[in-house]
């Protein structure tokens, strides 16, 4: 049964509108098991090309590396990362791969490819020589629009057949019924669905996201990665960095989650730094550090790295 507000603030310790700094119980906790964090995006503006995303201007704009993720994170005992790749430049693959040959804390990356592209095979042969190489990221609305074609259908049983993933970003309305249907037609495809599927506010969740979610977790071959709570909430889209920090906020949206994909195939990623638009790393950690220990200690441990070695297949760097 789902908890009450007042349930889980009892439980987890926390009082309401209390500072969700990094509080040394919690750290503690933290360091005495494995935690992956399987989304993060590492650029650098100054490079003499730019960079596709995000835009001069934002708060986001600055270079972002991974000494600068392990300052925020490993506080909290998480020392590795799966990269995911929000740029669509097929040289920015490139530019990560040979950031995590430098960089051990990267266990895995999930690129960006255009699957109906000329070239597309052989941009996947070649990345995918690279251990590294995990995977692909594309939006539900491409996946919507593409899904019946033949051309997209190759690039998928191709990712099959290579042993990689798929990655899934933001939805529009019908785009996770059409990711579940990808899901029932290709069921060697490992699907990762970021962000909680792209939820609208926990205080008004749609029955399209409800609905979709549901016929998600159906798929024994889709995962849902458990990131983009803060920065996806009225808020946090009204005031940058702005975004609830109370952890039973999101409850109605950790519930369904957890109802429709259970304990085998919840993923953390903390979505940094793009979770700066509703908060700190310390703070959206800690909404999902207190939810999952609420759920017991092997809950935890599957939701904080050993779901996302299945999902992924990412190996441990020496």
């Amino acid at each position: 049964m789902p908890k009450t507000r007042r349930q889980f603030l009892a439980h987890s310790g926390l009082a309401v509108g209390a500072g969700l700094t990094a509080a040394p119980s919690l750290e503690a906790a933290a360091t005495a098991e494995r935690i992956v964090d399987t989304h993060t995006h590492f650029y650098d503006p100054r490079r003499k090309e730019g960079v596709p995303w995000p835009g001069r201007g934002d708060p986001l704009y600055r270079p972002v590396y991974p000494k600068d993720w392990a300052a925020v994170a490993s506080p909290y005992g998480v020392k590795e990362t799966v990269v995911v790749e929000a740029s669509e430049w097929v040289q920015d693959n490139d530019w990560i791969l040979d950031l995590a040959a430098k960089e051990k804390s990267i266990i895995g990356f999930v690129g960006n490819l255009e699957p109906m592209k000329p070239d597309f095979s052989a941009q996947l042969k070649r990345l995918s020589a690279n251990p590294l190489f995990l995977g692909i990221r594309r939006a539900s609305d491409f996946l919507y629009d593409n899904i019946a074609k033949a051309e997209f259908r190759s690039g998928m049983k191709q990712l099959a057949e290579r042993g990689l993933e798929l990655d899934v970003n933001d939805r529009i309305p019908g785009g996770l019924q059409a990711i579940a249907k990808l899901a029932a037609d290709i069921p060697d495809l490992r699907i990762v669905v970021d962000h909680c599927g792209k939820p609208d506010d926990a205080k008004h969740l749609s029955d399209d996201w409800k609905q979709g979610m549901k016929a998600l977790g159906a798929q024994k071959n889709v995962f849902c990665k458990v990131s983009g709570l803060m920065e996806l909430s009225d808020a946090a889209i009204a005031n940058y960095g702005h975004g609830p920090k109370d952890p039973a906020y999101y409850l109605p949206i950790l519930d369904h989650c957890w109802n429709c994909f259970g304990e085998d195939r919840l993923i953390y990623g903390s979505n940094w730094p793009v979770c700066e638009i509703g908060g700190s790393y310390a703070e959206q950690f800690r909404i999902v550090r207190e939810y999952f220990t609420d759920k017991g200690s092997e809950a935890s441990v599957r939701y904080f790295w050993k779901n996302s070695q299945a999902a992924y297949r990412w190996k441990v760097r020496n």
